[in-house]
């Protein structure tokens, strides 16, 4: 059994549930009923055995533990289950008995059990997601003509808006989300094909129970049996860690704005255990957490792929754990993100006063831009240079610098010297760049 504690950070309580072992047991079961139903509409067993089996098939009553562990002596938990199944189905009726599991393999039931568990979890995160995205649109929205230093290789650059910043975050979201939504459709498949994948057990009648027991679970039809084709899975899983990643760089950015030098934003709680007056990212790091997991997930799903033939010994049997860690990652990071964005506080003045606090060196590219025209780059940048060099050793602002350089003031007229760090008017199209980020992600 999973610890609590070990997995708090992990998981959420939603995601803990879809996964918990009465979950699985629940989608195992689901499975054997609408197998029963489907072979007794093709009148492959008596419609008193379905009607047995399928009351027979709930999760009350199954020994978790005890299933778990026989399952180590199997190599899978579904022979200890349908044989658990099988002895319930005894005891009502023993005649019935003789049809659970007809025509279908250990993987089968495996396999189709965790989509099932899949779909169940992918509808957690996809109500996470819409409201995550809700509010980063609207903090962005608020915040579309909020000042702050851009930052490139952790240093002072032009300025930008938080708004757009934020923008930024919700578009890189929306795409990861779309290629998740997209996996998932796809991942949604059956998986039945009996012992070699050919439904032979069935005679004429396999194609017909298959997808009479796809309607039943509300699941897509492949083409065929899928047991050692694991590349819909590979693609849900990968694509669950480009979605983590993207919560893992708003997380950063979140806890770096929130260093107390800094002091841009921050979370309304994270507290700290011995100094009261600390305000720790916690919600990022729980996002950040997940962010560091994701990869070797991922590299665990894909290392197993490479499966033999058309049944394979060791590949399928490690994927249960890698997706239920994949996507509890990932909705942990996504519950702890859309905490962190749904109460942010930002602090404008803070980010005006980082601007200002730079004494306009920011604005250097900006003196460049209008000196390089008349006098060439590379003499442009030359007395860019000895302007900032000259700012430092006095303590003035570049533009006042500036303004005592006839070299500059020749080529650059006073009046537009004057406003050359105002932030206000370097921002070139990041209003227009913020919109077509939130019009890609609507």
């Amino acid at each position: 059994m999973a610890s609590r504690l070990i997995d708090s950070l992990a998981t959420t309580g939603a995601l803990a549930e879809v996964f918990s072992d009465r979950s699985i047991l629940q989608a195992m079961l689901a499975f054997e009923g609408a197998l029963a139903r489907a072979e007794a509409a093709a009148g492959m067993m008596p419609a008193r055995a379905a009607q047995v089996i399928s009351t027979a098939a709930t999760a009350d009553n199954f020994d978790a533990a005890a299933l778990a562990l026989e399952a180590r002596e199997s190599g899978t938990i579904s022979i200890p289950f349908v044989k658990a199944l099988t002895a319930r189905v005894q005891v009502v009726d023993p005649a019935s008995a003789r049809f659970v599991h007809f025509g279908a393999t250990s993987q089968d039931l495996a396999d189709t059990a965790m989509v099932l568990t899949i779909r169940r979890a992918c509808s957690v995160l996809s109500a996470d997601h819409g409201r995550l995205a809700g509010a980063l649109r609207n903090l962005s929205d608020l915040h579309a003509r909020t000042l702050m230093l851009g930052r490139t290789l952790l240093q002072p650059a032009p300025p930008i808006t938080f708004g757009l910043k934020v923008a930024g975050w919700v578009a890189a979201l929306s795409r990861g989300w779309a290629r998740f939504e997209k996996a998932s459709h796809e991942a949604a498949f059956l998986q039945f094909g009996g012992a070699s994948g050919t439904l032979a057990a069935l005679g004429d009648r396999g194609l017909t129970v298959a997808d009479r027991l796809a309607a039943d679970l509300e699941l897509q039809v492949p083409d065929a049996p899928w047991h050692t084709e694991r590349d819909r899975l590979a693609a849900l899983v990968a694509s669950a860690g480009i979605y983590v990643g993207a919560l893992g760089k708003m997380a950063r950015d979140i806890s770096l704005l929130m260093q107390d030098e800094i002091a841009e934003v921050s979370e309304r709680g994270g507290g700290s255990s011995t100094m009261p007056h600390k305000r720790n990212p916690a919600g990022c790091a729980v996002a950040l957490a997940a962010a560091a997991r994701m990869p070797s997930l991922v590299s665990a799903f894909l290392s197993g792929m490479v499966q033999e033939h058309e049944r394979a010994v060791g590949g399928w049997h490690a994927e249960w754990p890698t997706i239920a860690s994949a996507l509890q990652a990932t909705g942990s990071a996504l519950a702890a993100m859309l905490d962190v964005a749904s109460d942010l506080n930002v602090d404008a003045d803070r980010m005006r006063a980082n601007i200002e606090r730079t004494n306009g060196a920011i604005f250097s590219e900006r003196v460049v831009m209008l000196l390089a025209p008349g006098l060439g780059k590379e003499t442009a940048n030359g007395l860019a240079r000895d302007a900032l060099d000259r700012s430092r050793e006095t303590g003035k602002t570049l533009r006042e610098v500036l303004l005592g350089m006839p070299d500059v003031t020749h080529v650059i007229p006073p009046s537009v010297l004057d406003r050359i760090d105002v932030p206000e008017d370097y921002l070139g199209a990041a209003e227009a760049l913020r919109l077509r980020l939130l019009k890609a992600d609507s």
